[in-house]
């Protein structure tokens, strides 16, 4: 991740990082007794089981097992696309886990529906060794980048203080309960002065139809800067991995050096 050292203890971030953590296996005998319990025989030439599984779903809607088209997988997913039949591709699965992006870019991550997120607890975990996103607007601008580091020391100094009067404070109450008890509540107290650049991680579970719509939405110039820079990282984690899903967007350069995302499949 991109990072630049400031005068204190802190480390600012400036891209995210997006880890594949999971993406679906075929049961192959169970599918091969389903094909064999209705006479035919068929087998995706696509390794990748997020692709054979939402070709499998395709073809059972018209029962095209036993004379599938020329192409493969490929052109079998490429036709999906072209005519939009969006619901088949809710059948691949892929789980991702996001770090290095702010608080902003995940309040806005978890409107999108269709996808399971499990983030990162301020109230259980100690954010006295912080990191912050700094949008690249301020970071490109040294005066604003020096105001922008001065009120994150500040707000960070407040938090550690907090944090820490907080603890001693409940340590010192026999009502306030168990060690644990009393970590969680300075922390989930002190955690009100910090501010949305603070760095979070978030375990993303979504299907491909729910991935392509973030895709169009966050890769768009329209979209916030930082959540269009992960939805670019998200295309290149996950479009080598499964190109028949993913590989028919293309980055189009803008005018400030950084990159949108297109395709000539939108909203499928």
């Amino acid at each position: 991740m991109g990072e630049q050292q400031p005068r204190s203890e802190l480390r600012i971030l400036t891209q995210p990082a997006v880890y594949l953590v999971g993406t679906q296996t075929v049961h192959q005998a169970e599918l091969d007794r389903f094909l064999a319990d209705h006479g035919v025989t068929w087998q995706s030439d696509s390794s990748v089981g997020g692709e054979v599984l939402t070709e499998t779903a395709g073809r059972l809607c018209y029962l095209s097992y036993a004379k599938p088209r020329p192409g493969g997988n490929a052109a079998y997913l490429g036709h999906i696309l072209e005519v939009g039949h969006g619901s088949v591709l809710e059948h691949a699965v892929f789980n991702l886990i996001i770090t290095g992006v702010s608080r902003s870019l995940t309040h806005e991550l978890v409107r999108h529906r269709h996808m399971s997120y499990s983030q990162l607890s301020q109230r259980y975990v100690d954010e006295s060794v912080a990191e912050y996103v700094e949008p690249d607007i301020i970071a490109s601008d040294p005066a604003l980048h020096a105001v922008w580091v001065a009120a994150i020391e500040a707000a960070h100094r407040a938090y550690v203080t907090l944090a820490e009067h907080l603890a001693d404070k409940l340590a010192a109450d026999p009502g306030a309960g168990t060690a644990t008890e009393r970590r969680k509540a300075a922390r989930q107290a002190a955690r009100s002065v910090l501010p949305n650049a603070t760095e979070t991680k978030i375990f993303v579970t979504a299907n491909a139809r729910a991935l392509r719509h973030f895709l169009e939405l966050r890769g768009s110039r329209h979209a916030e800067p930082e959540i269009r820079k992960l939805a670019v990282a998200i295309l290149d984690t996950l479009a080598p991995v499964a190109p028949h899903l993913f590989g028919d967007y293309r980055k189009v350069p803008l005018p400030d050096g950084s990159v949108e995302l297109h395709t000539d499949y939108r909203k499928v």
